[in-house]
């Protein structure tokens, strides 16, 4: 999709390639443990039925994008990436929650290729080893001395910014598939991506490095609006990928949001366009919950014959070219460096040119 070079987002490949050591041993160090030692408590329960599976479910994560963007964000207005760190770690100990409880809510059956965490320690367990995760998100940055004290509670307040964003959108997707709603408008699907997605996937990360970094609010806020367009890209692929992508690579999840009822921008916008008759039989399939191949490609033809893989290609590259114009003005205007310009666009890249 990109005209821009001939491998689109290896830039971006490379920074994250180059920053993952950095990631993973801050991970490590935050790893905890229970907080008696000695005679007083059972350590090893507490390690067995919390800190363990915490660790362990962390630790098998993916390219670290998130936390990575948070080591971007600080070195984009100048800064180190060590400033961004405890901010980054944060970030990825807030996915590993929303992960874990997601996977209840969804009833999965895996993630990152083994059994979800609620499947091989229980429900209980799982939401406690979710919430730990969430308790760490602030005493990983309450934690860092090398982080002057103003910048810690920006940093914070920012955190928390992340999350509300992401349970609204949580709330709405959840929600809708609950109450069976198929009246959601594409610009309702939107803003609940733009919710749950972009804003702790590109957005926050950005901001909150920078802050980290002792960027002003200005400087911070500017990647916010490279961010988001870049976030909603990258859910909008996503949602492309599950329908149209490569089965292969998606193993299982293979158009698992058509069994889930999922509704994407791709469904809603089908539905906006689709006559009554083929409008039934789509939502009928997608209320239907069924993996038998033939019903999933029948349901991906619909939504095909209704505008929805088009609309959803064309808007996904529409939010790239935003989001990589703004990132060279920023670097026009001197807000960021133009070496960070450039990892910007071709993060922009890499996610709408994923093939997983």
């Amino acid at each position: 999709m990109s005209d821009m070079n001939e491998n689109p987002g290896e830039l971006f490949l490379a920074y994250l390639r180059e920053k993952l050591p950095l990631v993973e041993r801050a991970l490590r160090g935050a790893d905890t443990a229970a907080m008696a030692t000695g005679n007083v408590a059972p350590a090893s329960d507490l390690d067995r039925y919390l800190y363990a599976p915490l660790a362990h479910f962390t630790a098998g994560g993916g390219k670290r994008v998130r936390p990575v963007l948070a080591l971007l964000g600080a070195e984009a207005v100048g800064g180190h990436a060590e400033q961004a760190l405890s901010s980054g770690v944060a970030i990825e100990l807030f996915q590993s929650a929303a992960l874990i409880h997601d996977d209840i809510a969804d009833a999965s059956e895996l993630r990152r290729g083994e059994p979800c965490l609620y499947r091989t320690h229980g429900e209980g367990l799982a939401i406690n080893a979710g919430d730990l995760a969430l308790t760490r998100v602030f005493e990983v940055v309450l934690n860092d001395g090398a982080l002057p004290v103003d910048r810690r509670v920006r940093v914070l307040e920012e955190l928390v910014r992340m999350e509300r964003h992401t349970l609204e959108g949580q709330a709405l997707d959840l929600g809708w598939a609950r109450d069976g709603r198929w009246d959601v408008t594409s610009d309702d699907y939107l803003y609940m991506i733009e919710g749950k997605t972009a804003w702790y996937t590109v957005a926050s990360p950005l901001f909150i490095g920078a802050v980290a970094a002792g960027a002003n609010d200005e400087a911070a806020t500017s990647l916010v609006d490279v961010g988001r367009p870049a976030g909603l890209a990258f859910q909008l692929q996503d949602d492309l990928l599950n329908l149209v992508g490569n089965a292969d690579a998606q193993g299982k999840d293979f158009r698992s949001d058509i069994t889930e009822g999922k509704r994407t921008l791709a469904v809603v916008w089908a539905l906006e366009h689709l006559d009554d008759e083929p409008h039934r039989e789509l939502v009928d399939l997608l209320e239907s919950k069924t993996t038998n191949p033939d019903e999933l490609a029948r349901a991906v033809e619909l939504i095909e014959q209704g505008g929805g893989i088009e609309a959803c290609r064309d808007l996904a590259l529409k939010l790239t070219r935003d989001a990589q114009g703004k990132a060279r003005a920023l670097a026009t205007s001197g807000t960021i460096t133009p070496e960070s310009a450039e990892l910007l666009c071709s993060m922009a890249d890499f996610f709408i040119n994923r093939s997983a």
